[in-house]
């Protein structure tokens, strides 16, 4: 039985890729949850999902830095039904890597539909560099949000139809959406393609949508969220304020698939 009347949270943090440094992902990303005064234990490995320890089992959040093409099915799964069974999800970076394994997107398709998009490629401006974020509707997770520059990875993905868009960044070709929020049964997911090294990691903006991302998955009260995510300061001298509101932005269609690295 949980004790706490306090949401709370764990940072997962799995895969085998080089060019993705885990350890410091999972100690940044626990340091984000705990600014928005939530709770939070960090651990290794998605496998913790398909027998869920007390731990795993009474978090409220989960908030994932996977970067690897393999991703058991049961483990998809499992962590699927936790979420439409009440839990929130927030999906960082390249935790959406999926179809490059063995079996293609079909062996992955429990988790495409519980995160809503995967990665495809980094288009054709190279595979990182500085760019403008642009913040966008009245939703709880971009809200009290100012539009703001990163220094990060380019990705271009493949989406779901029932996402809906918070942010996004231009591109070459048109806009391409950063962020976005959609529900998975009774349970809430939040994605963002922000979030590949420190540079990202110590951006206010990104540590920002992190929390709100974080305090709106594990549900707390969209009016509570203000409050909740300002305990800390954003690090340049500034608290967070109220956003201007916007439409909220369709999704893509399908791009073309290159391996990540």
């Amino acid at each position: 039985m949980k004790l706490r009347s306090t949401p709370t949270a764990m940072v997962i943090v799995d895969g085998t890729d080089i060019h993705h440094d885990l350890i410091g992902a999972a100690l940044a990303l626990q340091e984000m949850v705990v600014e928005a005064g939530i709770p939070c234990a960090r651990a290794v490995g998605m496998d913790r999902f398909t027998d869920p320890m007390p731990a795993t089992a009474e978090a409220d959040v989960y908030v994932v830095y996977r970067s690897g093409i393999a991703f058991d099915q049961r483990q998809q799964q499992a962590l699927s039904d936790l979420v439409a069974g009440g839990k929130g999800l927030v999906a960082v970076h390249a935790s959406n890597i999926f179809g490059f394994g063995e079996g293609g997107l079909d062996a992955d398709r429990a988790a495409f539909e519980l995160v809503g998009s995967r990665y495809i490629s980094h288009g054709d401006a190279g595979s990182e560099g500085r760019f403008d974020v642009r913040t966008r509707g009245t939703h709880p997770v971009t809200r009290y949000m100012s539009d703001f520059a990163i220094d990060d990875e380019y990705y271009v993905l493949e989406y779901g139809p029932d996402i809906q868009v918070l942010a996004e960044r231009e591109t070459a070709t048109g806009t391409e959406p950063i962020a976005y929020v959609r529900d998975h049964g009774d349970g809430r997911v939040c994605y963002t393609a922000l979030g590949h090294d420190p540079r990202a990691w110590g951006n206010p903006g990104f540590r920002q949508l992190v929390r709100q991302a974080t305090l709106w998955a594990a549900g707390v009260p969209d009016d509570e969220i203000a409050s909740w995510s300002t305990r800390w300061p954003l690090g340049n001298g500034r608290k967070v304020g109220d956003g201007a509101a916007a439409p909220i932005l369709a999704a893509p269609g399908p791009a073309t698939e290159t391996r990540p690295r």
